[in-house]
């Protein structure tokens, strides 16, 4: 089973893509991690992306593209869960491209729907636990809302992280993911055409829902 993943920051993307992960057994492959291992490890693909990141720059599609497709490849028998690539549409269609070339299936497409607000919300609303960073606490969800400025479930002091307050920095995020024109949700919506004609799935799920009911419709539509 081969799945992409869709969900803007604090949409709960990375979370239900691990329920997917253990349960199907699928690798689950991170953009980020894909160049790492590239570069980490001196291949001439990792050597090319490295100069332009070492420059600033983004790197180009004909090198991330087969970055992504060497890792794809080497996925384990059960297949893969892809999240963070593509980013944007013309990302979307050479990756399809690339995958048909070499008959390489797309069995799901999902995207976690959040208005722009709720997920600027959940971010900037994180609060982390002194005694246990996995204690969920957020201001603006109710059903983990902290006691005051403590932990809701050990009574630890709750802080912040910096990024998590930097609105400017999270906007820039968000103005690439809810583009439709040529960004991220237009890379999605490029899938959801395909659906249409048959090609693939495409399932859409309420972020605002709980992460148990989100669970429970994912993987309802996955069996």
């Amino acid at each position: 089973m081969n799945i992409l993943i869709f969900g803007p920051n604090g949409s709960g993307k990375g979370t239900q893509g691990a329920l997917v992960k253990k349960k199907y057994g699928l690798d689950h492959i991170e953009s980020g991690a894909i160049f790492r291992k590239h570069i980490g490890g001196g291949t001439e693909l990792g050597k090319k992306a490295k100069a332009f990141i070492d420059r600033g720059e983004l790197v180009p599609d004909d090198i991330t593209i087969p970055m992504v497709l060497d890792v794809l490849k080497g996925a384990g028998a059960t297949g893969w869960l892809l999240d963070g690539f593509p980013r944007n549409i013309v990302q979307a269609e050479k990756l399809w491209n690339a995958l048909q070339k070499d008959n390489i299936n797309i069995d799901y497409v999902i995207e976690i729907l959040l208005p722009r607000q709720v997920a600027k919300n959940r971010i900037m609303g994180r609060r982390l636990c002194a005694k246990d960073n996995n204690h969920p606490n957020n201001i603006f969800i109710e059903a983990i809302k902290p006691k005051g400025d403590k932990c809701r479930v050990c009574g630890g002091d709750l802080s912040s992280r910096a990024d998590d307050q930097d609105e400017e920095a999270i906007n820039k995020r968000h103005n690439i993911y809810y583009d439709t024109k040529t960004g991220t949700l237009a890379a999605s919506y490029f899938y959801k055409d395909l659906a249409g004609k048959g090609k693939t799935k495409y399932i859409e799920l309420d972020g605002e829902g709980s992460i148990d009911s989100i669970k429970e419709t994912l993987l309802s539509q996955l069996d």
